[in-house]
C-alpha cells in the first residue's frame, strides 16, 4: 500500500488549524503543532512532504522555523506553504518586513484566507508529477556515480542530495540527509550494499526506499536484494532504460518482490 504524504501545519490558531486539517485528513497525514520547538521535534520524527507555516509566538518565530527547515539539506527541498497575520495586525503579530524578504516560500497568503485556496496549493505541490524526488548515489566507483548524477540531473522531478562511496558512507548519508530513494551498488568496500540495505531499511522502514543496482543480475543477488528491504533491482547494463522509471515508481511505494524483479530481468 503507497505510503500518504504527510502534512505539518504550524500554527497557534486552533481554529484554523482544525479547519485545515479537516479538509486534508481523507487524503494526507498530518500533524497539528503550535510553536516552534514542536515543528522541529515533529519535523525531526516524522519527515514531512509539506509545511503549512502559519502565525506562532513568539513573533519571529515563524521566520527562525522557516530558515532552520530551508538551511537543513533534510528539509531543504520541502514545499512552505505561509500563511501571514491579517493587515490590521502586521504590526504586532506575522512575519516582519524583513522577514519578508527573506523568505523562500513556495506560496504566500494573507489572512483572512479561504481554505480552498491552501488546498488547492498543498495538491499542487504534493502532486507526484511535481514533486522533487531526493535521491542518494551509493556506488565505489567515481565514474559509475559521475554517470548516474549527469543522467539525473537532466530530469527536472530529481534532485540528487549526496553520493556516497561504500555502504557505511550510505547509511550515514541516508540518515543525515534522508532521501527519498537510494541507490545502491552491492559490492563495495567495507560495508557492502546488502548490508547497507539491511540497516537502512530497519532504521527507516518505508520512508527512504533502497534501488539496488549491480553488475551482478544473477537470481540470488536478486533475492538477496528483496530480501535486505530493497524495493528493486536494477542491472547496471540497463541502467539508461530502467532507471528514471524505477526511481519514479519506488518513490511512489512501488515494491518489486523478488519474483516480480527476476521477471523484469528475464523478460
Amino acid at each position: 500500500m503507497e505510503k500518504r504524504l504527510l502534512v505539518l501545519i504550524v500554527d497557534d490558531d486552533a481554529d484554523f488549524s482544525q479547519k485545515l486539517g479537516g479538509e486534508l485528513k481523507a487524503k494526507y497525514e498530518m500533524v497539528l503543532v503550535t510553536d516552534r520547538i514542536q515543528a522541529q521535534k515533529a519535523a525531526m520524527a516524522e519527515r514531512p512532504d509539506l509545511v503549512v507555516l502559519g502565525t506562532i509566538k513568539p513573533r519571529g518565530d515563524a521566520f527562525l522555523l522557516h530558515r532552520w527547515f530551508k538551511k537543513l539539506s533534510l528539509f531543504s527541498n520541502i514545499p512552505h506553504i505561509v500563511v501571514d497575520a491579517p493587515r490590521e495586525k502586521q504590526l504586532t503579530a506575522g512575519w516582519r518586513n524583513d522577514e519578508g524578504l527573506r523568505m523562500e516560500a513556495e506560496e504566500y497568503f494573507q489572512r483572512p484566507v479561504e481554505i480552498s485556496a491552501l488546498v488547492h496549493f498543498i495538491d499542487k505541490f504534493m502532486d507526484a508529477e511535481t514533486r522533487t524526488i531526493k535521491v542518494l548515489v551509493a556506488d565505489d566507483h567515481t565514474v559509475v556515480r559521475e554517470g548516474i548524477s549527469a543522467l539525473l540531473n537532466l530530469q527536472k522531478d530529481i534532485h540528487i542530495v549526496g553520493e556516497a562511496v561504500d555502504g557505511r558512507d550510505a547509511v550515514e548519508k541516508t540518515l543525515k540527509l534522508y532521501p527519498d530513494v537510494v541507490l545502491m551498488d552491492i559490492v563495495m568496500p567495507g560495508t557492502n550494499g546488502l548490508e547497507a540495505t539491511r540497516e537502512i531499511h530497519r532504521e527507516c522502514r518505508e520512508k527512504v526506499k533502497v534501488l539496488v543496482l549491480s553488475q551482478y543480475d544473477d537470481e540470488e543477488n536478486i533475492r538477496a536484494s528483496c530480501e535486505a528491504g530493497a524495493y528493486g533491482f536494477i542491472p547496471k547494463k540497463s541502467v539508461s532504460s530502467q532507471l528514471l522509471a524505477a526511481i519514479r515508481a519506488v518513490s511512489r511505494g512501488e515494491r518489486m518482490n523478488g519474483t516480480s524483479m527476476h521477471n523484469q530481468l528475464t523478460a
